[in-house]
């Protein structure tokens, strides 16, 4: 076993091409089916509350599994495990693009989810063990390009495939890119000798409560703003549910034998700080890759492809950073610089979001992109390689699975945050605009006459005064939704920009560094 372990490691960029394959797959479909939901809400007859469950059922199934892959994977052994995974994942994917029904295509979501929860986690693992510890900067560049850009291409590729041939074939493209990776995982991964399969023990209780905590967390961030959050008595109950079970969960754990998550490794306080930041900062940026294609499509007229292409130089700049900064930390650099450098560029450029107007050009709208997948590109890398730094091989997989459920927990946070902060900042302004709309105001007066003049050379059916009262009215909504945009923009640079003060939690490594392989 050692031997033919170390033989697998000799191969680590075929390794790493194994692991990420179906990794990048499976983040992307977090996102590509976004842009297909109209579609499907047609073709199976469902509303749209109904259709949405075809995106929260998968963020359940994937938050449940991601933390307890450690465990799954020490009791069914990692190669085996990793297989199941890929097998599922891929299967479910056939399903749900042959499915029947809303009801049909929502379990096989939860399938789908379930099958490609453990991916990331065993992803990470694998990567992080296959490169030496020196080399670990360049493992998590690899592991980053995949699910940083992942998500970003997630929407136009949904929009492009959904648009020219159908929904169905947003899971079908998953087929050949999941028989592929099987095939490499068989040929390519071994497991460690130190990873022995334990003997099964259920820790009942544990599963329990982080099954439901989860389950019901993810649904009220989900589903939250759409139900008026806590007016909503099924968010209510939900919220109370999520707290206790986790609040238990926590405390279970800690006492257990043999916990299913091994909540311990949270001592080291490196990783713990990690976990802190990488949760922060993907509130922050997953709030902004939402907000972004929001704002152009309502509010500038952008197709979703378009609006997929200004997040394109964003994807495509985190992809080329991510390798120069491997090498960076692989030849010395210390994590913290580099880390402290991405988030100030990430702040920067949600900082120059906050400034758009509804006159911004395409360049205006893509180059803080560009900024801010610079500054991720310098965030993801150099902080995964310092949170695991002091982590054992032994604690690697259970430590990946909780560091990846705070990462997705974070993204769900800031979505939601985000969200809410611009609907209650839309309505605010709209109600301070509305104040300005009297005859009194000479400056909307003369706006008013500009837009009656306007209706009688190209609309003359239109009757003047309550065709101008309508088109005002309109743009007053625009406004408003300017400004709420570019309030929420800027809550989330200084948010990012308060991550700075963090850093010194970071303590320096018992070990350098790029330590010598074989120093535990």
């Amino acid at each position: 076993m050692n031997d033919a372990f170390e033989a697998s490691r000799s191969n680590k960029w075929a390794i790493a091409l194994t692991v990420m394959l179906p990794t990048f797959i499976e983040v992307m479909d977090t996102s590509v089916v976004n842009v297909s939901l109209p579609h499907i809400q047609g073709s199976l007859n469902a509303g749209v509350d109904e259709s949405t469950w075809v995106l929260t059922s998968y963020l359940v199934s994937n938050a449940i599994i991601i933390p307890i892959t450690g465990w799954l994977a020490s009791v069914f052994g990692r190669k085996r495990y990793l297989i199941f995974s890929v097998v599922i994942f891929t299967l479910s994917s056939l399903f749900c693009g042959a499915a029947p029904s809303l009801e049909v295509l929502i379990l096989c979501r939860i399938l789908q989810g379930l099958g490609g929860g453990g991916l990331q986690p065993l992803s990470q693992a694998i990567l992080l063990e296959s490169f030496s510890p020196k080399e670990h900067g360049i493992a998590m560049a690899a592991f980053g390009m995949g699910v940083v850009l992942a998500p970003i291409l997630g929407p136009v590729l949904g929009g492009w495939i959904t648009d020219n041939w159908s929904w169905r074939w947003v899971f079908y493209i998953n087929l050949p890119a999941g028989i592929l990776a099987l095939f490499l995982v068989v040929l390519f991964i071994q497991d460690p000798p130190y990873l022995r399969r334990t003997q099964f023990r259920m820790d009942t209780w544990g599963l329990f409560l982080l099954t439901v905590g989860l389950g019901c967390l993810q649904i009220v961030l989900d589903k939250g703003e759409r139900e008026d959050w806590f007016n909503s008595h099924f968010i209510v109950v939900l919220s109370i549910a999520a707290a206790l079970s986790l609040v238990l969960f926590v405390i279970v754990e800690l006492n257990a034998e043999h916990p299913v998550v091994n909540l311990r490794v949270l001592r080291d306080r490196s990783f713990a700080a990690g976990t802190v930041i990488m949760f922060f900062g993907f509130f922050c940026l997953f709030g902004s890759i939402v907000l972004l294609p929001l704002y152009l499509q309502q509010l500038m007229g952008y197709t979703a492809l378009w609006a997929g292409l200004v997040l394109g130089p964003g994807g495509f700049a985190s992809f080329f950073i991510m390798p120069v900064v491997g090498v960076l930390l692989k030849k010395g650099v210390k994590p913290r610089y580099l880390l402290s450098i991405g988030l100030v560029a990430t702040a920067l450029s949600t900082w120059m979001m906050s400034g758009f107007n509804l006159e911004a050009d395409f360049y205006t709208v893509a180059w803080p992109r560009f900024v801010q997948g610079f500054g991720m590109g310098l965030f993801f890398v150099p902080l995964a390689a310092a949170a695991y730094v002091n982590i054992s091989r032994e604690e690697m997989g259970n430590a990946s699975g909780i560091f990846n459920l705070l990462r997705n927990l974070g993204g769900s946070f800031g979505v939601a945050f985000s969200t809410t902060v611009l609907s209650q900042r839309s309505q605010l302004h709209q109600t301070h605009l509305s104040e300005y709309i009297t005859p009194f105001n000479a400056a909307f007066q003369t706006y008013f006459d500009q837009v009656c003049s306007w209706l009688q050379m190209n609309q003359p059916q239109a009757s003047c005064p309550t065709g101008g009262l309508v088109m005002t009215y309109r743009e007053v909504l625009r406004q408003a939704s300017m400004l709420a945009f570019n309030d929420t923009f800027l809550l989330l640079a200084i948010a990012t920009l308060s991550l700075l003060a963090l850093m010194p939690l970071l303590k320096k490594s018992a070990r350098p560094f790029g330590w010598k392989e074989g120093v535990h």
